[in-house]
């Protein structure tokens, strides 16, 4: 199963009602075949950068789940039928597991390369203390 997230951005001539009714058919699909939510985001109504279907307002919905490639290939079938999603964008991400890999790896580096540093640093204030000795 694949880390997928999905955002999509709502008119906002739909009344509460409508938002909350259809956001809540995207979590069906989800459920429905077998996916797992990870999380939901929900930012409300937001100013556009620039003008989509003359809106200039939507409300943004961010869902990540993982799953197989199924659901996101249904819920971007049903955004196409629906006149309402103004837009929608889903991305295939990373496993949790690996980003934590990469922060160790990462952070194991930096403690090595500040050792080294240190050593240098230490090197270098002890040098000068022999060059004083040595040209006296």
């Amino acid at each position: 199963m694949q880390l997928y997230e999905t955002g999509f951005l709502l008119s906002p001539s739909l009344s509460e009602d409508d938002t909350e009714k259809f956001i809540s058919q995207m979590l069906e699909v989800v459920s429905q075949k077998k996916g797992i939510l990870v999380r939901q985001d929900r930012w409300g109504k937001r100013r556009l950068a620039y003008p989509i279907k003359k809106a200039k307002e939507a409300f943004y919905v961010f869902l990540t789940y993982e799953s197989g490639p199924d659901i996101p290939a249904e819920m971007e079938r049903r955004f196409k039928q629906t006149d309402t999603v103004l837009r929608y964008l889903t991305l295939r991400r990373e496993a949790k597991e690996s980003f934590r890999k990469k922060k160790k790896k990462s952070a194991e580096k930096k403690e090595a390369q500040e050792a080294v540093s240190e050593q240098a640093a230490e090197a270098r204030a002890a040098a000068p203390e022999e060059t004083k000795g040595e040209v006296k």
